[in-house]
């Protein structure tokens, strides 16, 4: 059977570095930081005061205030990054196509901010204070029913939930169900929005969270030897992704290729990486078998790099391991050191920015990497992002549970000709 070719045609995005593609782009490429003391949460109660917000969105402005009331923040940010990919798109849902049209949107958390807040109402005022609207609201599916009913999509329509892998999941799952003819089209990617007391502290008391409290945009610092924890973020980023002739047929313009994906399973540790980074190599592997191209063919690895002290090296030594001495000359970099990590939204958004980096030939940087780590020995282009031909990016997300999910997204070509 022959595997249709998979493209991107859309793109919406809300993060810390900015509301929209071109925004966002900007400012992670610049090594623009958009982490900062919280803002829209009281941390009075907990350690932990610098986050990396979501900033200048207000969805009673987005959505009116009724409609917002009904949707917990992980939904708010999900919807209006996918009404943002699908106007980029311009695709036309329609009767006859809407069974050929798959919606696949993950969150780690889901609604966490209406579970601890019905659960607060519960306490305070019994059960009548608990909003009828809560349960629908706290689902990790919600984000995805809801764009299916916004846009009357009508085919496959789920949520994958795979903690920090989320978002790479929800896009490879999603172009291997156009690869293989089962759909036209399918609108993917991930959401999160986690910042409430419980699950902050509770990160923070495995130590995943780095401790600091002060200058915090220097704080998340992937690879650097002195880095001790990863910075929480927001956002949601949202793909259109669509089989290729189908694209072509009705002139979309198109971002680049999903080429490979890959994804294994650590069976190891609740939360720690193993130490040799082999479920993650493994990852690597199948992704760039996948795409059918050699490991000397990626110009861009779009790294996990959580600023964690297992992650980073661990990472590193599975890139090492999946590229071989190609490992010591291709790009590398950690938009986390900008962004904050968005958890199941991290693998959507940076696949946005791996796109970004193809249209612009240029790879943003890794910020706050002055002290080269000796077991993180790669070039993870520090401090300022590098002019280069890019073609094709590995772009890498792993989760808690030894979730490894891997995206190869190249530069679309057609009969040998670049677009």
């Amino acid at each position: 059977m022959e595997r249709k070719r998979v493209v991107v045609t859309g793109m919406g995005i809300l993060c810390p570095t900015g509301n929209s593609i071109e925004e966002a782009w900007l400012n992670t490429s610049r090594g623009q930081s958009g982490i900062d003391f919280m803002k829209r949460v009281d941390t009075s109660r907990i350690a932990n005061h610098i986050m990396g917000e979501v900033k200048n969105f207000d969805p009673n402005e987005v959505f009116g205030k009724r409609e917002a009331r009904r949707m917990d923040r992980c939904m708010q940010l999900g919807l209006a990054a996918a009404r943002q990919a699908m106007e980029d798109s311009g695709l036309i849902i329609t009767d006859e196509n809407a069974y050929q049209i798959a919606c696949i949107i993950g969150s780690g958390v889901g609604g966490i901010e209406t579970t601890v807040e019905a659960d607060r109402n519960l306490i305070q005022r019994g059960h009548k204070g608990v909003s009828p609207f809560a349960v629908p609201m706290m689902l990790s599916d919600s984000t995805a029913a809801r764009v299916s009913i916004d846009f009357g999509i009508r085919g496959p329509n789920y949520c994958i939930v795979t903690a920090c892998a989320t978002g790479n999941n929800a896009i490879g799952e999603a172009a291997e169900k156009i690869r293989y003819g089962h759909c036209i089209a399918a609108i993917a990617g991930g959401t999160e929005s986690a910042f409430v007391e419980v699950a902050i502290a509770g990160f923070n008391n495995m130590t995943a969270l780095s401790s600091e409290n002060e200058n915090p945009q220097q704080v998340s610092r992937p690879f650097d030897l002195h880095r001790n924890g990863f910075v929480m973020g927001e956002g949601a980023g949202i793909l259109v992704l669509e089989e290729l002739e189908h694209a072509l047929a009705r002139g979309a313009k198109i971002y680049g290729e999903v080429r490979g994906y890959g994804s294994t399973s650590d069976a190891h540790h609740a939360t720690a990486p193993m130490e040799t980074g082999e479920g993650a190599y493994h990852a690597m592997k199948f992704a760039i078998q996948d795409a059918g191209i050699e490991p000397s063919q990626i110009d861009y690895v779009n790294a996990h790099g959580t600023s964690t002290k297992l992650n980073d090296k661990a990472e590193t030594q599975a890139i090492k391991k999946a590229l071989g001495e190609h490992a010591y000359r291709v790009n590398i970099s950690s938009t986390k050191s900008v962004t904050g990590h968005l958890l199941g939204a991290a693998g959507a958004v940076e696949a946005i920015f791996s796109l970004m980096a193809i249209k612009n030939n240029f790879v943003p940087p890794t910020i706050n990497l002055t002290t080269p780590d000796p077991d993180c020995d790669l070039d993870y282009t520090p401090n300022q992002g590098v002019t280069r031909e890019i073609k094709t990016v590995m772009s890498n997300a792993f989760g808690f549970g030894g979730h490894n999910a891997v995206l190869i997204l190249g530069e679309y070509t057609h009969y040998g000709k670049a677009y």
